[in-house]
């Protein structure tokens, strides 16, 4: 009987070995499961931290590329960019990695993508708009351009036109003459016989002309070379210069042809080859040369 119990025990003590190396090997079996679990975990954690590096660093490369003059745009970019760094060398120096705050640095990451993004079109905008400001500040300054080229080109169409009225609007004389007179006013054949000279001619027609009364001066230079004149106070204005003159005699132009005679009173008429001009309006109408006997 003793026997028997003996024997039964010892197939109990097997039994109970055997459960316990069964639930041994179990373990054995969980632990090395949930290690390498662990251990593909944290690989897989790890690929995906260093992708998050990766986008983290492609989004700083691309603030950093974002260039605008908006001041205050240019200001938040700077924040947003030490704000990408922060979280870069937060997640470099993460030791304890989750699946959670994996999700936790995706949200933060499409956030930073988000505001770039929002960024990218705020400047794009702002490009176009300055490009369409400085299409129309080229569009204005070329009119305004054009506008004074054809306000110089009307000035000086006007300036030539204003030169050529007052161009067309001097009164002429033609026919000069110069004769020999004597105490009588009887012309003479001897120059040495005359006591005056006179100077015949014509102001000419001119409808351009303004009428009313005007001064003619007359200028003869005697065969020797010499102005003809009375007295040094006889001047008058000419291309800005005060010239004497010999004699001057007042008119009334109605724009018809005028006949005018102007006397000259003095000595010196000897015989040989004058030369007289006549002056109105502070311009030379008219010359010629006359040979007295």
């Amino acid at each position: 009987m003793a026997e028997y119990q003996t024997d039964n025990s010892l197939k109990g003590y097997k039994i109970i070995v055997i459960i316990l190396a069964v639930v041994l090997a179990a373990l054995t079996y969980l632990y090395f499961t949930q290690v390498m679990e662990l251990k593909g975990d944290r690989q897989e954690l790890m690929v995906q931290r260093d992708t998050l590096v990766n986008r983290l660093t492609g989004i700083m490369i691309d603030f950093d590329s974002l260039k605008t003059e908006n001041d205050t745009i240019s200001a938040n970019l700077i924040l947003e960019r030490q704000r990408a760094d922060s979280i870069l060398q937060k997640l470099q120096q993460e030791r304890s990695l989750s699946y959670a705050k994996i999700n936790q640095y995706e949200k933060e990451l499409g956030t930073l993508r988000t505001i770039m993004q929002n960024y990218v079109r705020q400047i794009d905008s702002l490009n176009t708009l300055n490009q369409t400001l400085v299409q129309e500040n080229l569009t204005y300054r070329r009119n305004e351009t054009q506008l004074r080229l054809r306000a110089e080109m009307a000035e000086e169409r006007a300036t030539e036109l204003d030169i050529k009225v007052q161009q067309g609007s001097v009164i002429l004389a033609r026919n000069i003459s110069l004769l020999a007179l004597n105490k009588n006013d009887k012309e003479v054949t001897r120059a040495n016989r005359a006591e005056r000279l006179r100077t015949d001619f014509v102001l000419t027609a001119n409808e351009l002309a303004t009428p009313g009364d005007r001064t003619v001066y007359i200028r003869i230079v005697g065969p020797d070379g010499y102005l003809l004149a009375n007295s040094s106070d006889n001047v008058f204005d000419y291309e800005g210069e005060r010239i004497a003159y010999s004699a001057s005699r007042s008119v009334d132009y109605q724009n018809d042809d005028l006949g005018v005679g102007i006397y000259y009173n003095g000595s010196g008429i000897t015989s040989g080859k004058y030369s007289v001009s006549v002056y109105m309006d502070g311009k030379l109408i008219g010359s010629n040369e006359i040979i007295l006997k």
